[in-house]
């Protein structure tokens, strides 16, 4: 039974999700109504929002697929199966590992056999990995683990690569990508929100952890033929093989192109004297990544106002250069939001903190995306932005292997240093003035 008399904790966080709610509400408003988008930032023949609609249903599955497993996966292991702790540890090793093992490859067959071929394999891989998990046979769920893995790098390359190439080839202009992956970063944060309220109601209507797995299932078999049906086909280079990868200009463009991506998710700092009411915090953390993409939004339709009228020809450059800017802004910001973190010693202050990262989240993937999709080129776009993640689940796999996770605000101050960093690289490689011809020189090597 649930309690009625609720802490002042919880009644705080309540609070905060319901001033965060209004808040995301209140500049959806502003936006909608008083930034209306200027004629020319509008794709005349509707090629865009074609595109959009086409790209962000599919992301609204997969993405919702996702994170619906997300709250429970180590419950399923470790109360529903009976698994010990070090078995459970290697699992989630073995997802890690394997993600960050198969990434280059995945990219190279995304790249050769087709961005949406690939897209529909994850979706059955991803589906056969939620029905392994129902099963309890330790052989079944490594293979589980291992297929989780192998699909979370489709997840994370090959979808995004679909849509600016096919953005490319329809020779949609800055603006109207940078919208879409806006929109996909809000829907994102809306569907982790809703996937976890639902999880919740699965596992206490049907008493079993691995219930909304069942389900993440059923989206993903959804999401198969509409990706069948909605979506063309599109390639990049064929003569890439994953040896090719490690090169020196690979390896020198890739890193010209983003930064790697370093976001960790970290909910509890400190451990209180109370029980954290997660669900609520949960939501509050997404609601501040909503946020964080409706400022996106809002900045690239008043960059878009602003830039109503100027040359066409060096928008590309322009835009690299805004995009750059805003992440340097934002890494720098995440870096001040996390020692603020490690610096107090008060539960809200950490709260807070932690939601301005969030907030930076949501404005960081717009962001990053639109650099891809500028730098990157179209013929080896999958293989480089599965490369990106690979330190990211090198990281993972040591810490939990080593331990390091625990030392919280070491792992912190770490995080900080590195995103400091990225924002004076960032700050430093595109401070010259967009008519340079540094800027095109990184896109032709």
């Amino acid at each position: 039974m649930r309690s009625a008399q609720k802490t002042p904790m919880a009644l705080f966080y309540e609070g905060q999700l319901v001033l965060l709610i209004l808040i995301c509400v209140g500049l959806w408003v502003v936006r909608r109504y008083h930034l209306r988008p200027s004629p020319s930032a509008i794709t005349a023949d509707g090629q865009a929002s074609r595109l959009s609609r086409r790209y962000l249903l599919v992301y609204a599955l997969v993405m919702g697929a996702d994170w619906l497993q997300g709250p429970y996966i180590y419950s399923v292991y470790r109360e529903q199966h009976g698994l010990p702790e070090r078995l459970v540890a290697a699992l989630f090793v073995l997802g890690f590992l394997t993600a960050g093992v198969s990434a280059p490859a995945v990219g190279v067959w995304a790249d050769q056999y087709g961005r949406k071929r690939m897209c529909m394999v994850f979706c059955v891989s991803y589906a056969l990995a939620c029905a392994l998990i129902q099963i309890s046979s330790l052989p079944l769920l490594f293979w589980g683990r291992f297929l989780g893995g192998f699909s979370t790098a489709i997840l994370f390359s090959c979808f995004e690569s679909w849509l600016i190439s096919s953005a490319n080839s329809l020779s949609l202009s800055s603006h109207d990508l940078s919208v879409i992956l806006g929109n996909a970063t809000l829907l994102n944060s809306i569907a982790a929100t809703v996937a976890g309220i639902a999880s919740n109601e699965l596992v206490e209507y049907s008493a079993m952890f691995s219930s909304p797995f069942l389900a993440s299932g059923g989206l993903l078999l959804l999401a198969l033929p509409v990706i069948g049906v909605l979506w063309e086909e599109n390639y990049g280079g064929t003569e890439a093989s994953v040896g090719s990868l490690f090169s020196t200009r690979h390896l020198l463009q890739a890193g010209a192109a983003v930064n790697a991506d370093k976001r960790l998710l970290i909910l509890e700092a400190a451990s209180p004297d109370h029980a954290l009411p997660l669900g609520y915090i949960f939501s509050s953390f997404m609601l501040s990544m909503t946020l964080g993409a409706l400022l996106y939004n809002t900045a690239v339709d008043v960059y878009g106002q602003h830039r109503e009228g100027a040359d066409p020809g060096d928008e590309r450059d322009r835009t690299i250069v805004f995009h750059a800017r805003l992440n340097a802004i934002v890494c720098a910001s995440g870096a001040l939001a996390f020692m603020i973190s490690v610096a107090s010693g008060d539960e809200h202050i950490r709260f807070w903190a932690f939601c301005a990262f969030e907030a930076c989240v949501g404005v960081y993937y717009p962001v990053q995306g639109m650099l891809r999709g500028k730098l990157v080129p179209d013929e080896h776009r999958a293989t480089l932005s599965s490369l990106f993640r690979v330190p990211l689940n090198i990281f993972v796999t040591v810490s939990l292997l080593t331990g390091v996770a625990a030392a919280r605000h070491l792992v912190l101050l770490a995080c900080s240093i590195l995103l400091l960093a990225s924002a004076l690289v960032t700050a430093t490689a595109f401070s010259s003035r967009p008519s340079r011809p540094a800027l095109a020189s990184l896109r032709r090597q």
